[in-house]
């Protein structure tokens, strides 16, 4: 038997009262108590495990506190990397390693370390090194406050002198006094691929004090790493040691970096996530969190006005006796849901990052829900413009023998196959949905979507499908409508010029390249910062990814200006409604009245 907290026996039946004793004081600032099995022959009656900070063997002993701030001119990136070297006269030096994410906007980070070191310098990004502090003397509980400045930095040996890293190693070694005296260079350390030197004063001269260290060491936690898609897998302590960190390459994340922010159509908690600031006010949040609520607001309201707008001009008869009708006030509904969606997302990932909303069963709903919803009708709205330009092109091809009655009918069902097709497509989304508490410092709770390597590339390939195909087709149909009526108009018109026949048809049907250009430009647009992009680095540069996903919106808003405003006929039926409303609430508030 396996016996819980407290219990001991070969059936667990006994009950052990040495950490109830001396009033839970038995561990001290926080540890945790486990007794040890009565039938272990120890000393120890029990062993404690001591909070971040503390060590020894009743958490007595408060670690060193190193707090961090970087000058303006150095660039961070997302984490800092430390390595602690403890140095000892007859033997080699220890290394140890700890790992802290950077928080955004934030230039400064902090650090416990319970074990004795000399040396600590700070790694940024791939091999980028920074002294921060050299004592001949271990201190112990002490806390160290400092400013990380570009005269810190620690060049690799070929920055300073290429010709040197050509030598053999014996002979290369010998000339490393040289950057040190030379008062120009002015550092106070440097690297090659297996020594860190330090530039120290020995009389009244400086010369290099170098010990092993191999930056390009595989990390991998000496063959018991369970780290995922290659991440470094980083320990205390080279001997004996009690923890390791899962250090994730670029766009992975997690405990394991199990997760990935890589492809195409990221959602707004991998962009916005890590921006929005627990606990502060909106006034006080990070720019990019201002203007994403300033556009989300202006989405919004032209969101609404259009849908509005669109509904009540395509719910007419006369306009629905064709599937083309039936196509737009289905969009126009469509963008209505789309905007609510947009907005619940937004608001909600919002409020539950500044205030720390805990209730599992609410996040859980909205994480498998709100984006699969918006990725739904964000497609169909995609499929349903392709579906319109088909039905165009159709109409002009067959002229007066296109049956208006079989299209309605065609409508109808081409609508419900496109819903279970886009349904059936991406139902893998919410399946594999669900919350993780991330990152020990903060605390926070993330909506996050795991795929194996298959999925991940049966994801991307369906969510090209569902922009590519009806991108093609948007794109073809507008210039295919105006060759196929030229080339009609001219069997009947022999005496114009083919010229001549084209620009009429151009200017006839402009309203249908002024809609198909129209989503075209967007989706290009979307499409360029999609694939530029690469992958999301969300914590320190967001825009790019932001932008796109506000832009993969703007095609479901514009329904009216692309729809509408461009046809005459579009807008005639539109003034009609209008007019018609107009006058029936001016009759029920006179009756009112």
């Amino acid at each position: 038997c396996v016996c819980p907290f407290n219990k001991w026996g070969s059936q667990c039946l006994f009950q052990s009262r040495v950490c109830n004793l001396n009033q839970n004081l038995t561990c001290l600032n926080g540890g945790k108590c486990i007794p040890s099995d009565e039938y272990i022959v120890s000393n120890r009656k029990f062993k404690c495990i001591c909070q971040k900070g503390f060590s020894g063997l009743r958490c007595e002993i408060i670690g060193n506190e190193i707090n961090l701030s970087f000058q303006e001119n150095i660039k961070l990136s997302q984490s800092i990397l430390v390595h602690f070297i403890e140095v000892f006269d007859d033997h080699i030096p220890i290394n140890g390693s700890t790992f802290q994410m950077i928080p955004v906007n934030q230039r400064t980070a902090a650090f416990y370390w319970a074990h004795p070191f000399h040396i600590i310098f700070a790694e940024l990004d791939d091999q980028n090194y920074y002294l921060i502090l050299v004592q001949n003397i271990y201190h112990r509980s002490r806390r160290i406050n400092q400013e990380i400045q570009s005269k810190d930095h620690c060049p690799h040996i070929n920055e300073i002198n290429q010709t040197l890293i050509e030598y053999h190693l014996l002979r290369r070694i010998k000339y490393y006094h040289e950057p040190c005296k030379n008062s120009s260079l002015n550092i106070s350390c440097f690297y090659d691929d297996n020594y860190f030197c330090l530039c120290n004063y020995f009389g009244q001269q400086r010369i290099a004090n170098c010990f092993e260290f191999q930056p390009k060491k595989k990390f991998d936690c000496f063959g018991q790493s369970n780290c995922q898609n290659e991440a470094k897998c980083l320990q205390d302590r080279s001997l004996c040691p009690q923890a390791s960190i899962c250090v994730c390459p670029r766009c992975f994340y997690g405990t394991l970096c199990q997760f990935s922010a890589q492809g195409f159509g990221l959602s707004l908690d991998d962009i916005l996530g890590y921006q929005i600031q627990p606990h502060i006010t909106i006034t006080y949040q990070p720019f990019a969190i201002q203007f994403s609520i300033i556009l989300t607001m202006i989405i919004t309201i032209i969101g609404l006005v259009n849908s509005i707008l669109s509904f009540i001009t395509f719910n007419n008869k006369e306009i629905c006796q064709i599937g083309c009708g039936i196509y737009l006030l289905t969009v126009s509904i469509i963008t209505l849901f789309t905007v609510i969606l947009f907005v619940l997302k937004f608001w909600i990932l919002l409020i539950a990052q500044m205030i720390y909303v805990t209730n599992d069963s609410f996040l859980k709903i909205q994480c498998i829900s709100i984006d699969f919803l918006l990725r739904i009708c964000i497609n169909m709205d995609r499929w349903l413009s392709a579906c319109i330009a088909i039905e165009r092109v159709i109409a002009v091809i067959r002229g007066t023998s296109f049956d208006k009655n079989k299209s309605k009918k065609m409508a109808k069902l081409i609508i419900l196959i496109v819903f279970i097709f886009n349904i059936s497509t991406n139902i893998h989304d919410p399946i594999h949905r669900r919350l993780i508490e991330d990152n020990e410092n903060e605390k926070r709770i993330w909506c996050i979507i795991t795929y194996s390597s298959t999925l991940r590339t049966y994801n991307t390939i369906m969510n090209l499908c569902h922009f590519f195909i009806p991108f093609i087709i948007n794109l073809i149909s507008g210039p295919l409508i105006i060759l196929v009526t030229t080339r009609q108009r001219k069997i009947i018109r022999n005496q114009e010029s083919y010229r001549e026949i084209l620009k009429k048809q151009i200017q006839e049907h402009r309203h249908l390249l002024i809609s198909s250009t129209s989503l075209i430009i967007l989706a290009i647009l979307h499409l360029i910062i999609a694939f530029v992009s690469d992958c999301m680095s969300s914590r320190n540069d967001p825009w790019l990814f932001l932008i796109g996903y506000f832009i993969s919106f703007i095609p479901s808003i514009l329904t009216f200006p692309v729809f509408i405003m461009p046809s005459t006929s579009y807008k005639q039926h539109f003034s009609k409604t209008y007019e018609r409303y107009k006058r029936t609430i001016r009759r029920r508030l006179q009756l009112v009245s």
